[in-house]
């Protein structure tokens, strides 16, 4: 093994990750759930959103970005709705504290929604359809954040990355999962890029001018570009309606930055979880035959397998992380 790389089980990448909140200033509620989802993430294989990006969680915690000690307040306006203000806290640990009555609802009245505000960025969103999905919902959510990304006919950040995510059970396997930003790319790949002074593809980023550019620095300092041109910028729009104009919370022109100051972006979280045994009792059993016949007959990539598969060779021998950044987190304290 490379000498800047270290293989931890997940037990230990948790208390690492855990630790480290605490020390930054986060409450045990809030370690707990932000740790799972981190320690998630880079089991299923998305390291950039995994421990890599723990440190903006750690720097938002000892900057004021997030209050560590926030108590999510989650009410129920109607039977099927739910609703949580994150209190400038994160969105993982409200999700966590209302999983257990969106299932019930969603089981009881055929569907439920969620709607979060005022949290930090919400990291993977992928965890949160397929922890629904694991519980035999089929899951649609969306979630914002500071702008990002240029809208259509525009050269400035108007949009978040705004992703969407979609899970759905299937029987004898793993859940469907599909989580995709609205961006060309991911944010957090343009900084690494830029951090090792990498290019970046063409068509990712536009630079501080509005002209396309190569440079990952000069796109930090410009916007990023959404797949498939305007019809990407309109998923980002259809996005940014759901998750911010639903839940209540900042739309992404009015969210203040992840990564500097003292301000929480007050970033919005929507969730739509189906019971699908209402609709079609065998829905399980006919996602399964389906998704077979699309990958055995027609090559289809059908997603959510590979996230099932790492996670389960993480389980059996561990996580392989950078060494830079096992030592940045162990070492974090609040300033």
């Amino acid at each position: 093994m490379p000498d800047h790389t270290v293989v931890l089980t997940l037990a230990e990448v948790s208390v690492l990750a855990s630790t480290a909140l605490l020390r930054a200033g986060a409450s045990e509620a809030l370690a707990r759930s932000l740790a799972k989802a981190t320690v998630d993430a880079e089991a299923a294989g998305k390291p950039a959103l995994g421990l890599a990006h723990l440190m903006d969680y750690l720097d938002a915690l000892a900057s004021g970005r997030i209050d560590g000690h926030a108590e999510p307040l989650i009410t129920s306006p109607i039977p099927a709705l739910v609703k949580c203000d994150c209190h400038g806290g994160v969105a993982q640990l409200g999700f966590d504290l209302a999983f257990d009555e969106l299932v019930m609802k969603a089981k009881t009245f055929g569907l439920t929604l969620y709607a979060s505000q005022n949290s930090f960025t919400t990291g993977e969103l992928g965890w949160y359809a397929a922890r629904l999905a694991d519980a035999g919902l089929v899951t649609l959510a969306a979630t914002n954040g500071p702008a990002l990304i240029a809208g259509g006919g525009s050269t400035k950040p108007v949009y978040c990355t705004n992703p969407l995510a979609f899970a759905a059970p299937r029987a004898n396997g793993p859940p469907l999962v599909i989580d995709q930003s609205s961006s060309a790319t991911a944010y957090v790949k343009v900084r690494q890029a830029a951090e090792s002074g990498a290019p970046i593809p063409e068509g990712w980023a536009l630079d501080s001018t509005g002209r396309p550019t190569t440079d990952a620095n000069e796109a930090l300092k410009g916007a990023l570009l959404a797949f498939g041109g305007s019809r990407g910028a309109n998923i980002a729009l259809m996005v940014e309606v759901l998750a911010a104009g639903l839940t209540g919370a900042n739309w992404s022109l009015d969210a203040p930055d992840f990564q500097t100051g003292s301000e929480s972006p007050r970033a919005g979280l929507f969730v739509l979880a189906i019971a699908p045994q209402f609709l079609a009792a065998d829905f399980e059993e006919r996602l399964a035959g389906q998704l077979e016949r699309l990958s055995r007959d027609y090559g289809v990539h059908v997603p959510g397998a590979s996230r099932a598969t790492a996670r389960w060779r993480a389980g059996g021998t561990g996580i392989t992380v950078p060494r830079g950044i096992i030592d940045s987190i162990a070492s974090f304290r609040r300033n």
